[in-house]
């Protein structure tokens, strides 16, 4: 069988150039994938719904989040890899036979594929959409799973019924229509793969997935034996892969973060990428079973600043009350224009349908506000089209719901204005799942020749993660629209 390693060689199809990470190769079936129709919608779709109205650059689209979490979650793999070529090096072994190369090759590319389309399902103006009410009708109504997957056989997709569709179930429909279309493309892993490593999906390893796993323990092993079956290997490792696309330490929060801070010009997103992906490495552990991503000891600091960059981002760039204020604004105004019959029936129909999904972007819902603005002034719309902000008055912290409610009416008795004008806004600054117990990424304590390598929960290595909590931000403003007609 030829080997398909040339990727690993610098062989790509395409290079296109990225203002983050420079220049980005491209392989023939990546490029496939981009062309897609079902992709080329994401370049119509902001990476940050409106948050360019406050950080006027902002205006990056999930296109090109998509490529970047694509190459970070490359890099991640083969960060993975290298390292362990290093311990092999450093206990004396050397050289990797051509059945190894050949899974490196394939887990490198399924890795890029799944980080690729890991977000080929948001919708317009990304997470603000399913956060409307309107559209959280339509994503709640029964069968629409059911509907969205009519006529496709859904053994390749295993997922699970849900109660309301998320973006990431739309994510494994576009990435099966995508992947449908490429099959005949000898370089792409296996879609039962790509889709496996995608959120929502509980699909098992392909037998080519078994095949490569067999060949690449011969690294993660470094030539000892082992008491792990093969099928609790094959699962750990899918475990493993899935969480460089979707977990603590990933590739989309990797990109998103460096993305964001850079168009919004800000320096709080940033981190030192190059160092996290030094210390990173397989971990496996034959005591207990345990396979996860490893972080070594020295590298802790690098996790450190990664998490805590991503919850000042969320404070500051996220939470910031104009930005916050626009979001409640924006979700009024589709709420506004969805009572329109016509555009009620036609985003229900692109939500059941994957051939009419392609065209529910952003320009869809501004081309919307345009004509409801013209016919209904002072509207949710036209405050979005104007950049109409909304008076400000207040911000509060990890607030209950009574206390919300109480606050909203002292705020309305001090300002003059009816209960109903005091609107709220509010975002969790999330800091990280990694407290007590966690146990997806554990820190690597090396080996030495008389003792082997030992792994840590991170909660008993480090204080840091302990130190934060979520906070439910929540600001506090007059609705214009309202204030206006009164």
């Amino acid at each position: 069988m030829k080997l398909h390693v040339e990727d690993l060689l610098g062989n790509y199809h395409k290079l296109i150039m990225d203002p983050v990470h420079g220049g980005i190769p491209l392989l023939s079936h990546e490029v496939a994938i981009i062309d897609h129709p079902l992709f080329q919608r994401l370049r119509f779709i902001c990476q940050n719904d409106i948050l360019s109205l406050v950080f006027p650059g902002a205006t990056h689209s999930r296109f090109l989040h998509s490529i970047g979490a694509m190459h970070v979650g490359g890099r991640m793999f083969m960060a993975l890899v290298e390292n362990c070529l290093k311990i092999l090096n450093s206990q004396g072994q050397q050289g990797i036979d051509g059945d190894t190369l050949e899974a490196i090759s394939y887990f490198n590319r399924l890795v890029r594929s799944a980080c690729l389309l890991h977000d080929s399902g948001h919708c317009s103006f990304s997470h603000q959409f399913s956060r409307t009410g309107a559209i959280i009708a339509l994503l709640k109504e029964p069968k629409r799973q059911t509907r969205l997957w009519e006529g496709v056989d859904q053994a390749i997709l295993s997922a699970p019924a849900c109660n309301m569709m998320e973006h990431e179930h739309y994510s494994l429909r576009a990435a099966y229509e995508i992947l449908n279309s490429l099959s005949h493309n000898p370089q792409s892993p296996e879609m039962a793969d790509i889709i496996g490593l995608m959120e929502t999906s509980d699909i098992a390893p392909s037998p080519r997935f078994e095949k490569h796993a067999h060949a690449l323990r011969k690294i993660i092993h470094g030539g000892r034996s082992s008491n792990l079956s093969d099928t609790a290997f094959n699962s750990g490792l899918q475990g493993l892969l899935s969480h460089l696309v979707s977990g603590e330490l990933d590739a989309d929060r990797a990109d998103y973060m460096l993305r964001d801070g850079f168009h919004s010009s800000v320096t709080i997103g940033g981190f030192n990428l190059d160092h996290l992906l030094s210390n990173l490495h397989f971990g496996i552990c034959e005591q207990t079973g345990w396979m996860g991503l490893a972080i070594a000891e020295k590298g802790l600091g690098s996790l450190e600043d990664f998490v805590y960059s991503r919850h000042q981002m969320y404070r500051q760039v996220y939470a910031h009350k104009t930005a916050q204020g626009f979001d409640w604004l924006l979700r009024a105004a589709i709420d506004e224009v969805m009572q329109k019959s016509k555009i009620r029936q036609y985003v229900e129909e692109c939500l059941s349908d994957i051939n009419e999904f392609k065209y529910l972007t952003d320009n869809y819902f501004w081309e919307a506000f345009r004509q409801f603005a013209k016919d209904n002034p002072n509207s949710y719309s036209e405050c979005i089209l104007d950049r109409i902000k909304m008076p400000y008055l207040a911000t509060r912290t990890n607030l209950s719901d009574q206390e919300q409610l109480t606050y909203q009416d002292f705020l309305a008795k001090e300002n003059g204005d009816s209960e109903a004008s005091i609107v709220t806004s509010s975002i969790t600054a999330r800091f990280t799942k990694i407290k007590e117990g966690f146990s997806d990424i554990k820190v690597l304590y090396k080996s030495t020749p008389a003792q082997p390598e030992t792994y840590k929960l991170i909660a008993n290595t480090s204080q840091f993660f302990a130190k934060f909590t979520d906070d439910r931000i929540t600001h506090f403003y007059v609705d214009p629209v309202h204030r206006a007609n009164t």
